[in-house]
């Protein structure tokens, strides 16, 4: 029975390390001003939480305000599941304490930041942003710093519904590595989470600017407005230095503006930096700083996304070597430039290019490692409820990257697939008269691009990555580009 009892033990003795009084978390935080404390603020907290449906005892609940709901409205849901007290931006009839400010939104941040023993300060964290590549990037890095003897965790696209966590969530999980004596921690940083303030109480030891390209204008409207949520990143209240990709045309434009205001330290990176530059389907090779590096990953964009990694780590005290050795153990990333092999006479590709940039790297990568006979066959969609201006853009990249275009679904949600598929191919180029196909069944669109290739030819799957389901509606179907691949590439042998 003891063997039982112990683990809850020890969870116990956590909570009791974490419990503090309200009092204690209001002084503590002193980025922001509170507005009035109103009850009793000797009350003792071990927990922050948006959710109400997560407020148990000990929690502090945050009223957070957003597009179409109040958290304001649903502050008896969390007392009534324990809510011991209350973040908000309005006095409430309610008998639980209460800490009001001006935006709890930006605030909670702060108040998890602290009730966690801001967990950013114990160790080194690596936030990287940008439209493509964050995922490869951030999982190389990793690589490297593992190499390097850091026990690193990764946050991001492939480890959470959301790229970044909310703030509490974030500051929590934060918590919990610096409890499992990880040293070091590299995640993903949205642009919806800058703007959204879900990085807020973390302090970076380095930033990672990767590229940035049209994407998410549904939530931003304009690509400045895109680009200015991304340099949020690249400022003293988060980062000491910037590693910042100057063959981008606003990594430039973030360059130089960091570099005018001289408050925290810049790391350019760039192609020229690497020399014997090979890359086919399944691997990346060059020359930089001395060190011969190869990747188990292909596509000649990666180079980038490598360089962006091995920066970073040099600007951490990491050593060339371990770099090299680091990047050559990195395991080729799920749905990124994946190369899916089943006996088949033409290359297979599945990556999770879903903008026009992203699209544009992946054909031109497709179309450097076939020979000038050989065809590239792109099969893509765009998903719906999503940014409907890159749409056509795709359509004309495909059409003049790609030999063959099979337009079929991404994840359409609410949205009709076949007016997806219209807009998409308002964009193709008709001079360059193409083999075009809008298949909308996802599987059978595979189907044809695999008919219509032969031996040298390269099928780029493009959209949905590592992706194990799509939305169709209220509908989630399994649906996994490799495993479909996989299937019918062994119905065809």
């Amino acid at each position: 029975m003891l063997g039982l009892v112990q683990p809850s033990l020890v969870r116990c003795a956590e909570m009791v390390a974490k419990l503090r009084s309200l009092a204690q978390i209001v002084a503590g935080v002193q980025e922001i001003a509170v507005t009035e404390i109103i009850g009793d603020a000797s009350v003792m907290v071990n927990d922050i939480t948006h959710d109400s449906h997560k407020s148990g005892s000990g929690a502090i609940f945050c009223c957070v305000v957003g597009e179409t709901t109040d958290g304001h409205n649903f502050v008896n849901d969390a007392i009534n599941n324990g809510a011991s007290a209350v973040l908000t931006q309005r006095r409430l009839a309610i008998d639980i304490p209460q800490v009001v400010v001006t935006d709890v939104r930006h605030a909670m941040g702060y108040f998890a930041a602290e009730l966690f023993g801001r967990p950013s300060s114990k160790i080194k964290i690596v936030g990287v942003t940008g439209t493509n590549g964050k995922t490869t990037t951030a999982h190389l890095l990793a690589a490297i710093l593992r190499q390097h003897g850091w026990d690193t965790a990764v946050f991001g696209t492939l480890s959470g519904t959301r790229t970044t966590p909310e703030s509490t969530d974030l500051q929590r999980a934060l918590s919990q590595e610096v409890d499992r004596g990880t040293k070091a921690v590299v995640m993903e940083v949205s642009s919806h989470a800058l703007v959204l303030c879900r990085v807020v109480g973390t302090k970076f030891a380095a930033t990672v600017f990767t590229n940035l390209g049209q994407d998410h204008l549904d939530f931003h409207h304009t690509i400045e407005n895109y680009f200015v949520a991304k340099s949020q990143l690249f400022t003293e209240q988060y980062s000491e230095i910037a590693i910042v990709n100057r063959d981008d045309v606003y990594g430039k434009k973030l360059i130089s503006a960091l570099k005018s205001k001289n408050e925290i330290s810049v790391q350019e990176f760039g192609i020229t930096d690497a020399s014997e530059i090979e890359a086919d389907v399944s691997r990346v090779s060059f020359a930089w700083r001395g060190e011969k590096i190869h990747l188990a990953t292909g596509g000649h964009f990666n180079l980038m996304n490598a360089l962006a990694a091995a920066n970073a780590a040099v600007k951490l005290g990491v050593a060339t070597s371990d770099i090299s050795t680091g990047l050559a153990a990195a395991d080729a990333i799920s749905g990124r430039f994946e190369s899916v092999v089943a006996g088949q006479k033409f290359g297979v590709v599945v990556d999770y290019a879903h903008t026009p940039e992203a699209l544009e790297n992946v054909l031109h990568s497709a179309r450097k490692v076939v020979s000038k006979l050989s065809q590239v066959i792109v099969v893509f969609g765009c998903g719906g409820g999503r940014d409907h201006n890159k749409r056509a853009i795709m359509g004309r990249v495909a059409s003049e990257l790609a030999d063959v275009v099979v337009i079929t679904t991404d994840n359409p949600r609410f949205e009709d697939a076949a007016e997806i598929a219209s807009e998409i191919e308002s964009g193709i180029d008709s001079s360059r008269q193409k083999k075009i196909y809008v298949i909308l069944d996802r599987r059978s669109a595979i189907a044809q691009a695999f008919a219509s290739a032969i031996s040298g030819d390269i099928v780029v799957i493009a959209g949905k990555g590592h992706e194990s389901t799509q939305t169709i509606g209220a509908t989630e179907i399994e649906f996994n580009d490799s495993v479909v691949s996989r299937e019918l590439l062994k119905v065809a042998s």
